[in-house]
This record gives C-alpha cells, sequence and structure tokens, in this order.
C-alpha cells in the first residue's frame, strides 16, 4: 500500500468494538462502553457479535458495531502531536443514543458517529454533553502512520505578542462632550 503523506487529508478505515455490559444502574439495562479498534477493517452493514461471555459483573457481549474513517488533517497536526506524546496515545470515539424513532429499526441504544485522534475535537463533543466520548488507546500501526503524518505536516505556529498601541484620548471620543440626554421616556403622565 502506497501512501502519499504530502496530501493534506488522509482516511483510515477502522473498526470499532463496542462491549455491552449488564448495567447495575436499576433504570437502565445495558452499560455500553468501546473496548477496541481495528484498523483497517472491512465496511460492514450489520453489527457482527464477536464474543460473549458473563463474568463477576455479569454478562457481556462484544459487538463490530460500524467501519468508520479515520479521518487525518493538515489543519489539525498540533493537536495529533500533542496526543502522540501522551503517555498513552488515544484514539477517541464518538458514541450517539439512538432515538425512540431510530430505536424501532436499530436493536441496540448506542452507535459509533465518529473515529478521531485529535483530542480537541473530541473534547468539543464531550463538551456538547450530546454524546458519549470514550477512548481507547492507540494501535502502534495507526501510531506509526499518524507520526509519520504528523513529521511531513506540522509547522510550529511561532508565538506573536501583539504591540499595544499608544493610547489616545482623541480617537476614543473623550475630548466630544456627551450627548444631550432625551427625556422622550421621561415624560410625567398628562
Amino acid at each position: 500500500m502506497n501512501i502519499d503523506f504530502k496530501s493534506s487529508q488522509l482516511s483510515m478505515p477502522v473498526g470499532i468494538v463496542l462491549e455491552r455490559c449488564s448495567s447495575v444502574n436499576q433504570w437502565i439495562d445495558y452499560d455500553w462502553r468501546v473496548d477496541s479498534v481495528l484498523p483497517g477493517a472491512a465496511e460492514i452493514d450489520e453489527w457482527i457479535e464477536l464474543a460473549s461471555g458473563s463474568d463477576e459483573n455479569g454478562d457481556w457481549v462484544k459487538f463490530h458495531a460500524a467501519t468508520l474513517p479515520l479521518e487525518i488533517f493538515n489543519k489539525e497536526t498540533e493537536g495529533y502531536k500533542y496526543n502522540l506524546t501522551l503517555e498513552q496515545p488515544s484514539i477517541f470515539i464518538v458514541l450517539r443514543s439512538t432515538d425512540d424513532e431510530e430505536q424501532e429499526e436499530c436493536e441496540h441504544e448506542v452507535y459509533p458517529f465518529l473515529v478521531t485522534v485529535c483530542p480537541y475535537e473530541a473534547q468539543d463533543y464531550l463538551d456538547s454533553g450530546e454524546e458519549i466520548v470514550d477512548n481507547v488507546p492507540m494501535p502502534l500501526s495507526v501510531m506509526a502512520w499518524l507520526d509519520d503524518y504528523v513529521n511531513e505536516h506540522y509547522v510550529e505556529e511561532v508565538f506573536k505578542k501583539r504591540k499595544r498601541k499608544a493610547f489616545d484620548p482623541r480617537k476614543e471620543g473623550y475630548d466630544k462632550p456627551p450627548p444631550p440626554i432625551s427625556h422622550k421616556y421621561n415624560r410625567q403622565p398628562s
């Protein structure tokens, strides 16, 4: 496979493996979490059950829920570089809940919506409070791919301290008299 790192945008298919566990909360049946990712996974139409079992916490099932494109852009290399410098670089997966209409068509309560390696983008989705953002350790193959891309495209932005302009009260209008006070709203009732 020949990858052109000169391109300003690259994409890699990534399979999302979700785990459904029995919930200890009396109000919900299942807890969902991202278990792992599968770099280079094939497209799927339906969820594929990969494994199931039970442990001290209850029953669990792992699904290959979707294959999403992991897209990287040259304008976001600062976030990618930061992610790669962390002790444990991560892939972030955004999950959305299905609403009542979608629930009839889909048997699962959540579905993978987005996969990213930019922690700043993941934080934006987390701040909205509408989606669930989970992360898993970045596989070495994705880490090497991303590192090559960052090395090709990262340009450190030099901090530029802005120069303050000297204060000139004439430009601000301090030398002009204040506008007349309107008595339009202070009329006495007749």
